[in-house]
């Protein structure tokens, strides 16, 4: 059955292992309604490993699958499993430009290979009702002009595929890390707008750089979606008005500290499960980003998570500790005052 159509204003980036299950449920807390994507999962990975790859929450949604391969029907076959699981939309990565994805064949050399994209998009869509799209850069290496883009656009479009999310930064796949490529090539936004206006009927998100909803804003004036990356990672607080602001949702934004009683039962499940509490608390870092006592929640959390028989008190003590030094803060701005 066709899950409901899904609302592409904001959605979070795919990021290789930290978007995985704890940390979408963890975000979904912050905000309802942004797009969710799970880190990339290889074709090889769901069809040969033994890990159960897809799982995820119910809660999670509307939450996505990015898919690594470029084989045809091992993509479909995928695209199927997903759909299986009810997932919202499955994505093709054809942005990560580390050597271990060029070596599969996959990620961003295949902007090389827009037939090839085309093909797996053919394929997959044949499979399954929900929606297959495509996260792209602008350009590779020496194919990084404006025509090479669009040439990739039209054929993989050619194929049935309407939405592009694209990366605003080209990738160098000789000589650059990936790391480096989240930094080093330039940012070009006016090359992703002006794709928009060349190709109307296409939903176009772009993602690269973003910081601020205020930056949100101004993209979404040109383009019909933004998604951001490391940011919400570092600072996950920032969605916490994003629904009121992009979704029209006028639900009362939880504080921080309605999040962490919130993730309280889910971290208490996962462990039931055999899950450790660090893998849930890593994630959570950054939540009080910006607030006074924030590095003292995240130092307490990187200490203490790791330690043998850590438990769901981790997160309880962390909060005690981040009030105690909130309070004794305010206790010297009064003395300094009088």
């Amino acid at each position: 059955m066709m899950n409901q159509p899904i609302n592409r204003t904001i959605s979070i980036a795919p990021m290789l292992d930290w978007t995985d299950k704890h940390c979408r449920y963890f975000l979904r807390q912050i905000s309802q309604h942004a797009l969710l994507y799970t880190e990339m999962v290889t074709t090889g990975a769901i069809i040969f490993g033994k890990g159960d790859y897809l799982a995820y929450s119910q809660e999670e949604h509307p939450v996505a699958l990015q898919l690594g391969g470029s084989y045809p029907l091992d993509m479909a076959r995928c695209a199927a499993e997903a759909q299986k699981y009810g997932y919202d939309e499955v994505n093709i990565n054809v942005g990560c430009p580390s050597d271990r994805v060029q070596n599969g064949r996959f990620g961003a050399c295949l902007m090389a290979e827009p037939e090839t994209v085309a093909d797996c998009i053919k394929s997959m869509q044949a499979e399954v009702d929900i929606p297959v799209t495509v996260k792209s850069r602008i350009g590779i290496d020496e194919m990084d002009e404006y025509e090479d883009l669009t040439r990739f656009i039209d054929v993989v479009a050619a194929s049935g595929c309407d939405t592009f999310i694209v990366h605003a930064r080209k990738a160098w796949l000789k000589g650059l890390s990936p790391k480096q490529n989240r930094d080093i090539p330039p940012l070009m936004y006016d090359r992703v707008y002006q794709l928009k206006q060349e190709f109307p009927g296409l939903h176009i998100s772009l993602n690269g750089g973003v910081k601020t909803l205020d930056e949100v804003s101004a993209h979404l004036a040109h383009l019909d979606g933004v998604m951001i990356g490391r940011e919400v990672y570092s600072n996950p607080y920032i969605l916490a008005e994003v629904d009121k602001r992009f979704y029209q949702d006028a639900s009362p934004i939880k504080t921080r500290f309605e999040v962490v009683q919130d993730m309280l039962p889910y971290v208490e499940q996962q462990m039931a499960d055999g899950a450790r509490v660090w893998h849930i608390a890593r994630h959570m870092l950054g939540l009080f980003q910006g607030q006074p006592g924030g590095r003292i929640w995240r130092r307490y959390l990187s200490q203490n998570g790791t330690k043998a028989g850590a438990g769901i008190e981790l997160l309880t003590d962390a909060v005690h500790v981040l009030l105690e030094a909130q309070t004794k803060a305010k206790s010297f701005q009064s003395e300094m005052l009088d």
